[in-house]
């Protein structure tokens, strides 16, 4: 599979870690880190270390999940880059899934008003949508992402190996952005996925999400426009996600969450957008399919709210929605009514 031509940088799939190293040694950057969590460095970073060689580099951990995006975390690694005596001219490998792409870019572009860094996706999450596109960012107050940049990688590395170290639900999380990506852009694409588990996901089907990732990002990568089609389903799942984080004993992963944020987004897409009651169905079988029932109670519907107010998308206090016209198309910038979120919510509920 040949390299995807991103805004500035390149997304690399067949041999990608002797890639990085060929990268890294033709810069000569003065430092390398690789940022990981307890996870990415047991399963992951041996396959790093045999693909860097000589090339040395400084490690610095974090602990794995959600909750641990955020500033606190930030302040740790800017604190480990002081420490290691990291310059303008260093670089931050960035080896793990959303989390550590996220807050890892994060890091980076603001460390000594920035230093290059390069994207190593480890889950299927990151690889078809956290590591693409420039977005850096953590949470605070049970806001996702509502801190962050657009700076983009130097690359992004594909290695598609690393999947075989995650679970069934870590796959299924990530699932979720693979269907949104048919849902929003091609009809195709959601066609090929029925009756696929994640599991069985093909090198060909996650180079065609990314495909689809990187040419709305190429469009509008400061998300003015076309970009915010990528938000279907994630102003309703944030919040949901972002609730479940603060609530639930085992919370939801970041796909869980958006896959009933499809469900709820799809509904208000029938309500308000013109997308077919046959077409809202089919949606919903295939989130059904997929994804267990979430036990969504009503005393919560306050909550969410509240947090959906917070979203950085919305404008003048009006809560914004990129909802489907239908299966493959996708329109933005449509403002609902709480009622009609509240509708939305209990539709969820009348499903499962």
């Amino acid at each position: 599979m040949k390299p995807i031509e991103s805004i500035s940088y390149s997304v690399f799939f067949e041999n990608s870690l002797k890639e990085l190293s060929s990268f890294l040694i033709n810069k000569k950057y003065s430092k390398v880190f690789v940022l990981v969590d307890s996870n990415t460095e047991i399963h992951c970073l041996p396959a790093l270390q045999e693909a860097l060689g000589s090339i040395e580099f400084d490690l610095i951990e974090v602990t794995p999940g959600e909750e641990n995006k955020n500033i606190d975390f930030c302040i740790g690694i800017w604190r480990m880059l002081l420490d290691f005596g990291a310059d303008r001219n260093s670089i931050m490998i960035n080896l793990g899934g959303g989390v550590i792409t996220d807050m890892g870019g994060f890091a980076a572009s603001t460390f000594k008003r920035g230093i290059d860094f390069v994207q190593v996706p480890t889950t299927l999450l990151s690889q078809v949508d956290a590591s693409v596109g420039g977005k850096t960012g953590v949470d605070m107050e049970n806001v996702k992402n509502i801190i962050g940049t657009f700076t983009q990688p130097k690359a992004v590395y594909i290695h598609t190996q690393f999947l075989n170290t995650l679970s069934d639900r870590e796959l299924r999380s990530g699932y979720a952005e693979v269907i949104k990506h048919g849902l929003i852009y091609d009809s195709s694409l959601f066609e090929k996925l029925k009756g696929i588990v994640p599991k069985d996901l093909s090198d060909e089907i996650i180079y065609r999400s990314i495909e689809i990732k990187n040419e709305v990002v190429i469009t509008d990568p400061f998300e003015k426009g076309l970009r915010k089609i990528l938000n279907f389903g994630h102003t309703i799942g944030h919040a949901i996600e972002s609730y479940s984080l603060k609530h639930d004993k085992s919370p939801l992963l970041h796909g869980e969450a958006i896959a009933i944020g499809f469900i709820c987004e799809a509904f208000l897409s029938e309500k308000r957008n013109g997308l077919k009651k046959e077409e809202l169905a089919e949606i919903v079988k295939t989130i059904k399919d997929t994804y267990p029932a979430y036990k969504l109670n009503k005393t919560s519907y306050p909550d969410l709210l509240d947090i959906m107010k917070n979203d950085k998308k919305n404008n003048a206090g009006q809560i914004s929605f990129s909802l489907l016209s239908e299966i493959g198309k996708c329109g933005y910038d449509i403002y609902c009514t709480e009622e009609e979120i509240f509708e939305s919510l209990d539709y969820y509920i009348s499903c499962s």
